[in-house]
């Protein structure tokens, strides 16, 4: 493309970039809507006058446009664009406007989807136009990228011979996107979602030979792979599906060479799923493409239980509502059937009546349905949980912790675990995030916090007892942990150290190529691979060598360290709320193992705390979902994750550029949530800044921000969180938000956020902020000045975020370390005389004469969720200012009428004597 075409190029892309763009889908999107809108006006100016030529100008810049954003995808792809351009160019403007108009629709509605064959190529000469309405025979459609330098010629031989090897009884339909060089693939798996498929052909260029910049600069530095011209071929292709791999780990690969296939196949990793020769035909390519497809499509599971669900049976065994016998003849609940339909109780059954799996012994499809989601999540087991993440954490804590060993645990993790660990007779030591008073909430335990209390341990001699690390990522608030190198700095100090990662929101990451670096399952590989590579031990001699001989804590600590490869093992857990991010009934969790040791140290006992925690009556149809889930999940997590993504730049955006909103209401950024010493990559806000900086930030900095968590200042309005949650949001409009503090309110986008929900969420704020500012002009001047108060305590923030002060010298079995024995607290609290309730006063006036009061139970605000008090524990003034200034209206384990439940000075006395 020439110096003025690129001067035009750039122009076009001016018009629709004005506001920001977090995405090319987004980009596209908008283009072909503002083409469509373009060829209407000019079909309908009659003249040829300036105004036509105007229009004229404007659509050749939009042609530019979408030109090298349609070279990634096949529908309407280039062909599509080329047709528009040779209406254009014959001034068929009526003909012209209607194609627009049918291409966007397809676009936009997705119907171009949902035929019963792949929509067909206009330089096809027996090619019907793509439809753009819905076939009732419609197939699952997708596309395929082929690499390969081909020529015009060669590309229309491809598309046709595979056309001809389709048939009525294939279950799927797809198309083809040619990409003829690693940088045109690379951004093609990156921009186009519908790809399921790459065959890397023998031929193709490093460099793109299309002019990229509209694309290139939301992936900068991404595709910037340098691969010697000269090289060999399988190396080449190594190189490029290991990439392709990188970033899309669900794509199946094929090879197509005109080599000695045979060496090439022996060379090649284990990326690729065949080898072809390119002149034995493309029938094997054809089927095996399907086959790919297929075996991810299936969902076991579901398919069992629909199969169940059309079988006539005689039901002799409990469950009356199975086969809904019970409901569909009642005289007074006749609702039931009607509202949630036949098939739910047609599929009703349990595992001793037979003909389907069971959950605690599965041998058929239910254990099928959970190693396709070990592969999905890049796990080596994964387990089914129908009772919540919650239940989860507790199967992986007992399955791994014995009475009296160590476990370090995030005092803000959920209270699941520390019930668990409680169950577990664990010996616990808490570890202290960073606070962020000024919003409520706290961070994540940076990893020098948790390497000091290692070498703590290490130096009282209880380092042997250490047997679990336990954090949440991310946190509930989006603040998202590095999980390689938190694990590898434990392994250094700890080399057979155990994690539970509780990734309860954060089921959705593995789908997403920046995210996913950041999930345990991924963490977990790319720690065995690194510890596996030749130089590794060579580099671990070097660090050894540098530390010196005896090196003390504080070099440890201001070091990140390395763990010996002889000796390092690696044990990784991740529980995960598959409802809560992905698609599943409630209640629908996962556990994902990569255990290197699981088979010979944690298998039996993982099956005994699965049996212990596991009902022996599952719920069938949360089973299902979960395998329905994952096939969604693999098919397309990266679409609805990256649409996930957008509508949370979309919302940040809306409000922060709105002239009125902003006033009032600012999402909170990464420099408010993660303080500079954890971000070396200085990167502020990576949502902001293309998919390159983001994935630098992603890689580098210790904690970086989920940018689907969106925390919302609202201390300007002068309304608090929770009136502002209940009163405002929820009764008056129905919106619905997960966890507020003082001053913010939690909004969270999902895959399944809509463009239409935003803009209902910014509706409903204009309003509520026009309101405020009517009241506020008729305020008197006594009532504007206790609204300015307000506002400025709210803006100041809540009491100061209460560190875990102490358990208390009774439940503390060192005397020199700070574990502490919390299932002996818990259950001294059962006996009624050696408790007593006492109130915030009575509290504070206890400390003041010298008493330790400490606490008998669990005191958990929720949400969020997590303990401020636990058993055991040393009440301190810190706590009860931040309990005093909670608006939490739910507080498990506190009542204010009696106050808090504590131990008495006699029951603590005996205990300690």
């Amino acid at each position: 493309m020439g110096d003025s075409a690129t001067e035009a190029a750039t122009r076009s892309t001016d018009l629709l970039t004005a506001g920001v763009y977090n995405s090319v889908r987004q980009l596209r999107a908008d283009a072909w809507s503002a083409l469509a809108a373009l060829t209407r006006r000019l079909s309908l100016d009659p003249s040829a006058g300036t105004c036509a030529k105007e229009l004229a100008e404007q659509l050749e810049d939009m042609f530019r446009l979408l030109a090298p954003i349609e070279n990634c995808w096949a529908f309407p792809g280039r062909a599509g664009l080329d047709e528009l351009r040779r209406l254009h160019e014959a001034g068929d403007r009526h003909r012209l406007a209607e194609r627009a108009d049918d291409l966007n629709l397809a676009l936009g509605t997705d119907t171009y989807r949902n035929v019963a064959q792949a929509p067909a190529h206009p330089e096809d000469p027996a090619a019907e136009e793509p439809p753009a309405v819905h076939d009732s025979a419609a197939k699952p459609y997708f596309e395929v990228l082929v690499v390969g330098d081909l020529d015009e010629t060669e590309e229309q031989a491809l598309r046709e011979e595979l056309r001809h090897l389709r048939r009525d009884e294939d279950e799927f339909v797809y198309d083809l996107v040619v990409a003829p060089s690693f940088e045109d693939a690379v951004i093609a798996s990156l921009v186009n979602s519908s790809l399921q498929a790459v065959v890397i052909r023998h031929r193709f260029a490093n460099r793109s030979r299309h002019d990229l910049h509209v694309v290139r600069r939301f992936f900068e530095g991404t595709a910037a792979e340098a691969l010697p011209e000269e090289d060999l071929f399988e190396h080449r292709a190594q190189a490029l599906g290991a990439r392709l791999l990188e970033l899309r780990p669900e794509l199946d690969l094929y090879l197509m060479t005109e080599g000695a296939v045979e060496r090439t196949a022996g060379t090649l990793g284990r990326g690729f799923a065949r080898v072809f020769h390119a002149r034995e035909g493309l029938l094997e390519l054809h089927l095996s493409i399907l086959h790919g497809i297929g075996e991810r499509y299936t969902a076991p599971f579901f398919t069992a239980i629909r199969a169940h669900s059309r079988r006539p049976t005689g039901v002799f065994h409990a469950l009356p509502i199975s086969r809904g016998t019970s409901v569909v003849s009642s005289h007074w609940i006749p609702e039931m059937a009607r509202f949630y339909g036949l098939n739910i109780f047609l599929a009703e059954t349990s595992a001793t009546s037979g003909g389907l799996d069971s959950l605690l012994e599965p041998t058929g499809p239910l254990r099928e349905a959970q190693d396709l989601a070990a592969r999905a999540f890049g796990a080596r087991q994964t387990y089914f949980v129908t009772n919540g993440t919650s239940t989860a954490n507790k199967v992986v804590v007992q399955a791994l912790v014995r009475p009296g060993d160590i476990v370090l645990v995030d005092r803000n993790c959920h209270k699941s675990h520390h019930y668990g660990l409680m169950l577990a007779g664990a010996h616990v030591v808490y570890l202290d995030a960073y606070p962020m008073d000024q919003y409520g909430m706290y961070g994540a335990v940076p990893v020098e916090e948790i390497k000091r209390k290692l070498l703590m341990l290490r130096r009282e001699g209880l380092l042997d007892r250490v047997k679990l690390l336990l954090l949440t990522n991310c946190t509930f608030d989006g603040i998202v942990y590095n999980p390689s190198r938190v694990m590898e700095e434990c392994l250094a100090l700890k080399p057979d150290l155990a994690f539970l990662w509780d990734e309860a929101w954060f089921a959705f990451a593995r789908f997403h190529p920046v995210y996913r670096r950041r999930t345990a399952m991924a963490a977990a590989r790319e720690l065995t691979d690194r510890y596996r590579e030749a130089d590794y031990a060579e580099r671990y001699a070097e660090h050894r060598e540098s530390l010196g001989e005896d090196p003390d804590d504080e070099t440890l600590l201001g070091t990140s360290l390395m763990p010996d490869p002889d000796a390092v093992r690696v044990r990784v857990y991740a529980t995960q709320s598959t409802h809560k991010t992905l698609t599943s009934l409630r209640q629908g969790s996962m556990i994902h193992i990569f255990d290197q040791d699981f088979r010979h140290k944690a298998a039996e006992t993982f099956h005994e705390a699965y049996m212990t925690h596991t009902s022996t009556s599952p719920n069938y149809q949360i089973l299902a979902s979960l395998d329905l889930g994952r096939r969604q999940a693999e098919l397309e997590g990266f679409e609805l994750v990256q649409k996930q993504l957008e509508q949370a730049g979309v919302l940040r955006d809306a409000i922060d550029q709105h002239p009125v909103l902003s006033r009032y209401l600012h999402f909170l950024t990464t420099p408010e949530l993660i303080p500079a010493r954890f971000r070396s990559s200085g990167t502020d806000q990576p949502l902001r800044t293309g998919l390159a900086k983001m994935a630098a930030a992603w890689e580098d900095d210790e904690f970086v921000l989920d940018p689907t968590r969106a925390t919302l200042h609202i201390g300007r309005t002068g309304i608090d969180g929770d009136t502002f949650k209940h009163e405002q949001l929820m009764d008056r409009y129905g919106v619905q938000v997960n966890k507020t503090t003082l001053n913010t309110l939690l909004f969270m986008t999902t895959i399944g956020t809509t463009r239409s929900a935003v803009a209902y969420l910014i509706e409903v704020l204009v309003k509520i902020v026009e309101e405020l500012e009517e009241s506020i002009e008729e305020m008197s001047p006594r009532e504007r000045a206790l609204h300015h108060r307000r506002r400025a305590a709210l803006q100041a923030g809540s009491a100061a975020l209460p560190d875990f002060s102490a358990f208390h010298t009774a439940f503390r079995p060192g005397a020199h370390t700070p574990e502490g024995d919390l299932r002996e607290a818990f259950f001294l609290a059962y006996d009624d005389s050696k408790v007593e309730y006492l109130t915030s006063d009575e509290v504070a006036m206890a400390m003041e004469s010298g008493r330790e009061v400490v606490s008998a139970t669990f005191v958990t605000p929720y949400p969020p969720g997590f303990p401020v008090l636990v058993p055991g524990q040393v009440v301190n003034e810190a706590v009860l200012r931040y309990m005093g200034a909670l608006d939490t209206r739910e507080i498990h384990g506190y009542r204010p009428d009696t106050g808090y439940r504590v131990f008495t000075e006699a029951a603590l006395k005996d205990r300690t004597a």
